[in-house]
């Protein structure tokens, strides 16, 4: 009888270190939030913050590693895939977490592949790794008002918004990694 192999799966965050608990550093908030709920430690290295573990989410057994880069989100991309190669050899296995103006607050939309629709940080990884677009984005829904789209996404997340990250959002995208892990196993 074969031996089930225990899925890999590498988890990043997209933000701006520089600006935590903003709209466009909403996927940061989410690694943390995953840290401290799955008891993974983050430790700093060169290119980032960066944790790993043999963790259950669900009833899946899953080998994961976060991480959430030094560099400013438009030019994240090395760093993102330098820290991917290191843990996982497969698109399928990783998955951004990306602040979505096109998406209500608090809402979260799943894709594999697929164009960068226009976010930067996501275009920087997909130059990084030469093209490749087959990894899965987790966009967390930050809204849009009337104002600059830029200063807009540098507005701190409400209350509302990082308790929802950090609890029904957080179970939420907790149900869309085990499902990933079950396809990646």
């Amino acid at each position: 009888m074969p031996v089930a192999t225990v899925p890999q799966l590498f988890i990043a965050g997209l933000g701006n270190l520089p600006y935590p608990m903003t709209r466009h550093s909403v996927g940061q908030l989410v690694i943390d939030a995953l840290a401290t709920r799955l008891g993974i430690q983050m430790k700093s290295d060169r290119g980032g913050y960066s944790g790993h573990g043999n963790v259950f989410i669900g009833s899946t057994s899953v080998n994961l590693t976060l991480f959430k880069s030094k560099s400013l989100m438009n030019i994240s991309g090395p760093s993102i895939v330098k820290a991917y190669r290191q843990t996982v050899n497969s698109p399928a296995s990783m998955i951004i977490l990306t602040d979505s103006l096109d998406h209500r607050v608090t809402a979260l939309s799943v894709k594999l592949g697929g164009s960068a629709n226009g976010h930067n940080g996501v275009k920087s990884i997909i130059s990084a790794l030469g093209g490749e677009s087959g990894f899965y984005r987790f966009r967390l829904g930050i809204g849009r008002d009337e104002t600059d789209a830029a200063a807009y996404v540098l507005q701190r997340l409400s209350s509302h918004e990082r308790q929802y990250w950090n609890n029904e959002g957080l179970d939420a995208i907790l149900r869309e990694i085990e499902k990933v892990a079950l396809k990646a196993g």
